[in-house]
């Protein structure tokens, strides 16, 4: 089998939490194992977590995102949760002069249409609707408000089309905000007013611009390969959007482009709510945490990832 097409990648995240007091019990969630979709091979993925979990379980969820489960009953003060995946991305940019691109108004009459009618004009299936009409609703952190909508609405005017207006929209967030990595769950207004925000927040904004005209939007969390700025690689997050007839499109607001090979993709839903990488819950006298993330994304050529499959076995 050749390995020659796309790019490949060794992908490590590891997390850990560092507790004041013993820790009892620990629940968590994760969703730290890249999906297996079109584009993106997942030769080898697995999690490990420290101490080691008394009950553990993985299963798709209802987008179809990875999700691992652990219960922690070992007594802890510090605990360590690390995913490590080997990848093939052979995602290529999409070309939007080929693909159906309809007025921005006529695609939220069609997204009007499948919301009322619960039918797509392609003969979409039952999941394919449901996640068609999930990414017009308000979500957590990604709910459309006045604010949201006059800043959107320089991109929707006139008989522009979806295309143009959804990238001219993805150009306007990458030159009026300042990326600054890290916490990310700020308030939009506050992104608004202060012109800067992490990815999440750059992709929160730019799915509620798509919602408050009528668009249905994903959040997507993932990571990107940066080349020059190896020693910054964080968690990254960027957005799709549904095109009746071409299906979703993914793009980052924080660099002003289409997602290709360059990314690899985690999970998918409204907002980081429903894909933040690790959540959970910990018992202890004084629980409250210190969380130090770590990332590393390493381009791999072909003789190294049949190295390394061969290592995991795959």
């Amino acid at each position: 089998m050749s390995r020659n097409k796309g790019r490949h990648y060794l992908l490590a995240h590891r997390a850990s939490y560092s507790y004041p007091d013993e820790v009892t019990n620990s629940y968590g969630r994760a969703l730290l194992l890249p999906r297996q979709i079109s584009g993106q091979r997942v030769h080898h993925a697995e999690l490990q977590v420290d101490p080691a979990p008394a009950e553990s379980s993985e299963r798709l969820d209802v987008a179809g995102n990875r999700t691992s489960y652990f219960h922690v009953t070992a007594p802890h003060k510090i605990l360590e949760v690390s995913a490590t995946s080997l990848i093939t991305v052979t995602r290529r940019r999409p070309d939007l002069h080929s693909m159906p691109s309809p007025a921005w108004a006529d695609a939220v009459s069609a997204v009007s249409g499948v919301r009322a009618t619960g039918r797509g004009g392609q003969g979409e299936g039952p999941a394919a609707i449901m996640a068609v009409v999930d990414g017009v609703l308000a979500s957590e952190y990604a709910t459309p408000s006045e604010a949201v909508l006059e800043y959107a609405l320089p991109s929707f005017m006139g008989g522009v089309t979806l295309t143009e207006a959804f990238m001219g929209l993805c150009r306007r967030l990458s030159e009026d905000l300042q990326y600054q990595p890290g916490h990310a769950g700020s308030s939009l207004e506050s992104v608004l007013e202060q012109r800067e925000g992490s990815a999440a927040d750059f992709a929160h904004l730019m799915s509620a611009c798509l919602r408050a005209v009528g668009l249905s939007a994903r959040f997507v969390s993932g990571y990107v390969d940066r080349g020059a700025e190896r020693g910054q690689q964080v968690p990254h997050a960027w957005v799709a959007v549904w095109v009746p007839g071409g299906g979703w499109v993914h793009v980052d607001p924080v660099y002003d482009q289409l997602v290709d090979e360059r990314y690899v993709m985690l999970a998918w839903g409204r907002d980081l709510g429903d894909v933040a990488p690790l959540r959970g819950v910990a018992y202890s006298a004084e629980a409250a945490a210190t969380l130090t993330v770590e990332v590393d994304l390493t381009r791999l050529s072909g003789e190294e990832l049949d190295r390394l499959a061969l290592h995991w076995g795959e």
